[in-house]
């Protein structure tokens, strides 16, 4: 199962590396700074498209994005 914890904690890695605030984040991925909040709390998971959105504003190949929070959730199932 999809953890949304993990996938909230993969997103805010990758924008605090990119040295971005959430309010600069979401803009760029046209998204409320609320929902990439809630996101990163794990409090919601982002749709596909949300997702995608994320990813290109980070510059940041989805398939990456998407293979850490595998790992991680791999992780999290021993």
């Amino acid at each position: 199962m999809l953890c949304a914890k993990v996938v909230g904690k993969v997103v805010q890695y990758y924008r605090e590396k990119k040295g971005v605030s959430q309010e600069v984040l979401s803009g760029l991925a046209g998204i409320g700074r609320t929902h990439l909040s809630a996101i990163e709390r794990g409090e919601r998971k982002p749709t596909l498209e949300t997702f995608f959105r994320i990813c290109h504003a980070l510059d940041v190949p989805v398939s990456r994005v998407a293979g850490d929070i595998e790992a991680e959730n791999v992780a999290d199932w021993d």
